[in-house]
């Protein structure tokens, strides 16, 4: 298991990695914060400004951040947008480095995709540093719905006689509309709906309102087993890897 968590801070979720590398801090600091470098592995390309203060423009142009944490070679930090912000840590360790990286998010139903998509992206830098061309070497469905099961993140709410159970799916809404038919569980009714994820998949949002004819947390428990089994057959079947 990785060193992997998702703790809640100042009203958002932060996802925290931590990887180590067999290069020295200043190799791994090259490939953090110089674009050419960056292109290989990073998720958009990047022009900036590295200094304090300094701008981060992503891809065309449309999104854009601030450097607001500058140590090298220890510490990069910087926002993307209105509502994220990355801190990427660079310590000395025997062999190499530890690379520690912390985004903060206000979509925690995303983290399995945001904590899918840097592990790819922190191997890809590993097999960059390597003289390699970066590849994901495990399967990316399987580690999405690995991350949602490690980060306990379709645990349901309860709200009296109404249990909501939010996931990401690793299928577009086209692939998931045919399972969801119209359900009674527990004596209460269901009700499905389809909205826009992240990268990886549409986001399901399930609801049941009671009065349900067991306990409202078995009928929780009730609805959170068909949401994984709904995630379960779609991450099973291939054309929608």
């Amino acid at each position: 298991m990785t060193p992997d968590s998702l703790t809640l801070r100042d009203g958002r979720t932060v996802l925290r990695l931590e990887r180590p590398l067999p290069h020295p801090p200043e190799k791994v600091w090259r490939a953090l914060t110089t674009p050419e470098h960056l292109a290989q592995w990073f998720p958009s390309t990047v022009r900036l400004d590295l200094r304090q203060g300094g701008e981060i423009v992503f891809d065309d142009g449309a999104t854009g951040g601030v450097v607001t944490d500058l140590d090298p070679p220890r510490l990069f930090a910087f926002s993307w947008g209105d509502a994220d912000h990355l801190r990427w840590e660079v310590h000395p360790a025997d062999g190499g480095s530890l690379l520690v990286l912390h985004h903060a998010f206000t979509d925690r139903h995303g983290a399995a995709s945001f904590a899918t998509g840097w592990s790819a992206c922190i191997e890809g830098l590993s097999q960059v540093l390597a003289g390699q061309d970066p590849a994901p070497t495990v399967d990316m469905t399987a580690r999405h719905e690995g991350y949602v099961r490690e980060f306990a993140l379709d645990e349901p709410v309860v709200d009296g006689d109404t249990v909501r159970v939010e996931r990401q799916l690793t299928a577009p809404a086209d692939a998931a509309q045919p399972l969801l038919k119209p359900a009674v569980l527990a004596g209460g009714t269901v009700h499905w709906e389809l909205v826009e994820g992240t990268g990886h998949g549409a986001r399901l949002v399930a609801v049941a309102t009671g009065p349900f004819d067991v306990p409202v947390a078995d009928a929780a428990g009730a609805l959170r087993a068909r949401v994984q089994e709904i995630a379960a057959e779609l991450a099973a079947t291939p054309a929608t890897r």
